[in-house]
């Protein structure tokens, strides 16, 4: 969750000194000290999303979409998570839906098992132990369709398949993967994409309204206006790792995370680094105002027993007022929340480590701050892995209360990958995850 706060257009629900109070700052390693706050933050509700078949939940809102659901559950409302207003009621987003990958002849095939499926906002209440779905919105073209989640383009984008990685489907300029969402003052959304990266402005019914690529990377026939207002760099994002955080300051302006480290200037660089980007922008300008540089700690600390760089990723940035953020690590299985003061200015934006020809690149700087870049400093404020009842995959992250955060992990639809994700029959197995929103208290 985010800045996002109780009330629908304020960024702060809860005095700073709350979550300040509780923010120490770790050793150099960004080891936690004995008796940092983790110890006595406590999951005090889990409320679970019922079974819910995906076609029906698909075809209520756009008839006929989805003819074959393969048993899928709805899923995926994990990826973010913002307030609504009411006590306990929360807009969550769905990613591009249920997603897979299939080796074939040793090379690694996109599946997508409901290709009609259309990636949607839908509004949820905790009634106790249960996650209820209060209302869903489709996320539509300037016409109406569904812009489904499938890829979008050739060469930049997965080649996208049906469940069983043989057949070929085919590209949607239009598709959305999205995972990131907050709500504006005047009713409509922002929600953050991977495909492009990209940010995307959509109506209060779902109609997507702008949408704003890096420059260079416009798709070609797209039934909505497309915008290249971001940096062309960010073309260069690892493959489905584009925009994962969003969040909306008091003052209105936008913070979007990339979720990993760019492959600047190649995969290698990318995999290898520690250096990830957010991005300022402003919708009053239509414009990116600044980028800001990040360094996670390293994977053995955010996930002890990892030893995979390239498995640290941002998933979740909160408002907290107009100049700082809770920012989430993690891997699949732990996360970290830590803070971060915004500076003045506008960071990296513009400077030479948004060109390609940099050498050596932001990307594969081990000490990016003794080489002059302006790092963001950070304060750990919980280690989620250490909390007792915290699930993996936690991708949205929110401020519900004095104290208190609401967390949601992404179920991936009960997706596993391989062939094994499917009976003889084409039905799904599910994997058993289930889409839970938690209730974190933290130490006072």
């Amino acid at each position: 969750m985010s800045p996002r706060s109780v009330r629908r257009s304020a960024a702060v629900a809860l005095p700073l000194a709350v979550l300040t109070a509780v923010a120490v700052t770790g050793p150099a390693d960004g080891a936690p000290r004995p008796g940092h706050p983790h110890h006595d933050a406590r999951v005090t509700n889990t409320a679970v999303l019922g079974d819910i078949p995906l076609g029906t939940f698909s075809n209520t809102m756009l008839p006929g979409t989805v003819g074959n659901d393969r048993g899928i559950h709805l899923g995926g409302i994990g990826s973010d998570i913002y307030p609504a207003g009411r006590k306990g009621e929360f807009w969550t987003v769905t990613d591009r839906g249920p997603n897979g990958q299939v080796k074939v002849a040793g090379a690694k095939r996109r599946t997508f098992p409901v290709p009609g499926f259309d990636p949607a906002i839908v509004k949820v209440r905790v009634e106790g132990s249960t996650l209820k779905v209060l209302k869903s919105i489709p996320v539509t073209t300037r016409s109406g369709a569904p812009v489904t989640g499938l890829s979008n383009q050739a060469g930049h984008d997965e080649a996208p398949y049906g469940y069983d990685a043989q057949q070929p489907l085919a590209y949607n300029p239009n598709g959305l993967d999205t995972e990131g969402i907050v709500r504006a003052a005047d009713g409509s959304f922002w929600l953050a994409d991977e495909y492009g990266p990209s940010l995307v402005h959509v109506s209060a019914r779902g109609q997507v309204l702008t949408r704003y690529v890096p420059k260079g990377l416009k798709p070609a026939g797209t039934d909505y206006p497309a915008v290249e207002a971001l940096p062309a760099i960010l073309a260069q994002r690892k493959i489905n790792r584009g925009f994962e955080g969003l969040a909306q300051l008091s003052g209105g302006d936008l913070v979007l995370a990339v979720q990993s480290p760019l492959s600047v200037p190649d995969t290698a660089a990318g995999e290898g680094s520690r250096n990830v980007r957010l991005l300022r922008f402003s919708p009053r300008r239509q414009a990116v105002t600044a980028e800001y540089a990040y360094r996670f700690d390293p994977v053995g600390v955010v996930d002890p027993g990892e030893d995979d760089t390239s498995e640290l990723k941002i998933s979740s940035v909160v408002a907290l007022g107009d100049d700082r953020l809770l920012v989430e690590e993690r891997t699949d299985r732990a996360a970290r929340l830590q803070e971060v003061r915004l500076p003045r200015g506008a960071g990296i934006l513009g400077s030479p480590w948004d060109s390609p020809a940099t050498s050596p690149s932001y990307e594969q700087l081990g000490d990016p701050a003794a080489a002059g870049v302006p790092v963001l400093r950070k304060k750990l404020v919980v280690d989620l892995g250490k909390v007792p009842g915290v699930p993996g995959k936690i991708e949205g992250v929110a401020l519900a209360g004095p104290g208190t955060l609401a967390l949601i992990n992404d179920n991936d639809f009960g997706m596993t990958d391989g062939p094994g994700a499917f009976d003889p029959s084409g039905r799904i197995v599910d994997s058993g995850a289930r889409t839970k929103l938690l209730y974190l208290q933290l130490p006072r």
